[in-house]
Order: structure tokens, then C-alpha cells, then sequence
């Protein structure tokens, strides 16, 4: 039977759909744990196993892709992207496909500029990137459309590039979101304010694209009298960011921040804890570790959990499959927008995903 066995077999001896087995094997798309266990122990009992069937498809080329990534030395979001793609490696690399990880300094353009030219230099068959650089990332990625190099982009979504597909959250609904946990039961008017901190609004779409459903929820709002500030604070000097922020602290009436940027949230939350809450609630992004802290203390009230890990993983994986396999893959992967509590907190950082 090893030598005559087909996937249809397979599938019956698991009592899985056909589907679910041609997922396992391709490792793409979602499976639940106990369908995968069973498909991959008929796997193992008839000899045909993942890197075995990988062979069969008599493909010999060696894929390569580069992953452009923000440096995960300087922020531990992208720290946890980088652990995505080193996954997603380890998966791949029995059907040929070779990842060169390429960093690019998160706050310096002309570095996002000099390693992108070398990434197109490399002449690889496909590009994963977070395009932090609004700008920037238009111009080569035209250069990839030229050279008719397929990219894919994660995080971040510039619309109309060609990318072969984004990953991510609708970062409009995440504003939206955002805001309107805010104004969760405030029955008086107020004044919300959204921060961008440690970024530049004006180069990075995924903080426009956020501060635009901030104030879409606010505008929408006709009960009650809301006034909405957007304040950027895209400076590294840590005593300025502090004097700015004790100013907006101490604005009257303010009820709510949203910080846009996952970094930025624990110098908010140590300053805010410092000046006491005073009832202004605290949303921001992401598990990263200062976050959880404060989240537990109480100061932080809601994490949105945009898993920089999970949308890394997934981009090899969709670029991956449309290279190896020849796939069409979807034009827009979103994640569910994750609202995490204090309540919630021990179910996520438990989950297999994190």
C-alpha cells in the first residue's frame, strides 16, 4: 500500500475530509489539533511522511525568499516577528525554500532604502516585508513588479502595490475599536486622545489608517459631546516624551488614551500610574512584556493583540505555498482584532499561537 496509497486513502483511515488531509501535508490553512494528530499518525503508520510526499511533487528548486524586517533588537514586537519567519523556516525548508532574514533599522529610512535594494540585488523569488515606510516601500516595490519578483507584506497594508497578499488586522476597525472601549459606559462629555509614540504618522499608514476609525467612532457618537486629540510624539528623547505626556495628562476632562504603537504604551502606562488614573482609561497594543505588566497592575484596560508572530509565520507561509506549491492565496489575510483583559490574559499567553 506505501507505494499506491493516495491522499483519498488517507482520508479515510483519519475519518478527515480530503481537504484537512491536503492542509496537513501542505501545511497551509487552519486544522484543528485533533484532525491534524490523526492524519500525521497515518502519516507515520504507511511511511508517508511530510518531507517524503514533499518529494513526490518533483520539484528540486531551491526557493528563495527574503524577510525584511524591522530590527528585533529595537523593539520586542518585531523581536517576535523574527521568531515568526525562523518558524516558518523550519517548516519550509524540506520543499526548498531558503529564507535570508535582512534587518533594517525601524526609525531610519535610508536603512529600510539601502537593504531593500540589496534584498531585489539577492534576485530572489519572492519578499516578505512589513512596510513601515510609506514612500519607500511604493518605490521598490515597483521595482519588484518590474522585475517580476512577488512580495508580500504583513502588519501594514499599502493598497493598489501589487503585494501578492497582506497579512494583518483592518487597522481602520482596530481604531474603531479602540475607540469605542474607550467610551464603553461613559455617560459624560469627554475629551480622547490617540498617541503615536516612537513613530512618525506621516510615513507610516498603519497609524493613519488607525487614527481614521479612531475619529470615525467619535464623529459618529451624537449622545454625548466628544472632543478627540491626536498627539504625535515621534521623538526618542525621553524627557521631552515625558513633558508632553504630564501636559496631556493633565488636560481636564480627559477620559481615555489610545496609544497606536505596542512600544510606546509602557511609557504611557508608567507615567500614568505615576499621576495616578484618576479614571482615564488606557488602550494599547500588544503582549509584549511591559504591557502584560501593566496590564496585571490595572493600568492598562484593554490589550489589542496584533501577534506580530503569527502574521510573520503566515506571510512565509502564503508566500511559500503560491511559490512551492503554485497556490493562489488570498489578496487580504485578516486576524480576528484580539481584545485582551486581565480576565482573558492567562488563555492567550497559553495559547499556541503566542
Amino acid at each position: 500500500m506505501k507505494g499506491t496509497i493516495r491522499i483519498k486513502d488517507i482520508a479515510k483511515m483519519a475519518n478527515v475530509s480530503i481537504g484537512t488531509v491536503d492542509r496537513v501535508i501542505h501545511k497551509r490553512g487552519e486544522v484543528s489539533t485533533e484532525s491534524y494528530q490523526k492524519v500525521m499518525a497515518i502519516l507515520e503508520k504507511t511511511g508517508y511522511k511530510p518531507n517524503l510526499i514533499a518529494r513526490t511533487l518533483g520539484n528540486h528548486k531551491t526557493f528563495k525568499v527574503v524577510a525584511l524586517l524591522p530590527d528585533a533588537a529595537q523593539d520586542e514586537y518585531w523581536k517576535m516577528a523574527h521568531e515568526g519567519v525562523l518558524k516558518a523556516e523550519k517548516d519550509w525548508a524540506q520543499y526548498g525554500v531558503a529564507i535570508k532574514v535582512t534587518s533594517f533599522d525601524l526609525y531610519d529610512k535610508r536603512s529600510f532604502k539601502k537593504n531593500f535594494a540589496s534584498a531585489i540585488k539577492f534576485s530572489p523569488d519572492g519578499i516578505l516585508t512589513a512596510p513601515i515606510f510609506y514612500q519607500e516601500a511604493i518605490d521598490y516595490f515597483e521595482q519588484c513588479k518590474t522585475q517580476k519578483i512577488p512580495f508580500a507584506v504583513f502588519n501594514n497594508n499599502i493598497p493598489k502595490t501589487g503585494s501578492l497578499t497582506f497579512i494583518g488586522q483592518d487597522l481602520y476597525e482596530s481604531g474603531m475599536v479602540g475607540a469605542e472601549l474607550l467610551h464603553i459606559n461613559q455617560q459624560q462629555p469627554g475629551t480622547y486622545a490617540m498617541l503615536h509614540v516612537y513613530d512618525d504618522i506621516h510615513s507610516s499608514v498603519h497609524l493613519s489608517e488607525k487614527e481614521k476609525g479612531f475619529k470615525h467612532y467619535f464623529n459618529s457618537v451624537k449622545s454625548h459631546k466628544c472632543t478627540v486629540l491626536s498627539v504625535d510624539l515621534n521623538v526618542n528623547h525621553e524627557p521631552t516624551l515625558e513633558k508632553e505626556l504630564n501636559q496631556l495628562l493633565n488636560t481636564p476632562n480627559l477620559k481615555g488614551i489610545m496609544v497606536t504603537t505596542s512600544k510606546g504604551a509602557s511609557i504611557v502606562s508608567r507615567l500614568l500610574e505615576k499621576h495616578g488614573k484618576n479614571g482615564i482609561r488606557l488602550v494599547a497594543y500588544d503582549l509584549l512584556e511591559q504591557n502584560i505588566y501593566y496590564l496585571k497592575k490595572g493600568i492598562i484596560d484593554f490589550l489589542i493583540n496584533q501577534n506580530s508572530k503569527r502574521q510573520a509565520f503566515t506571510g512565509i507561509n502564503q508566500l511559500a505555498s503560491h511559490l512551492v506549491f503554485k497556490k493562489d492565496v488570498l489578496s487580504n489575510y485578516f486576524f480576528p482584532l484580539e481584545i485582551i483583559t486581565k480576565s482573558n490574559l492567562n488563555s492567550h499567553l497559553q495559547g499556541a499561537d503566542h
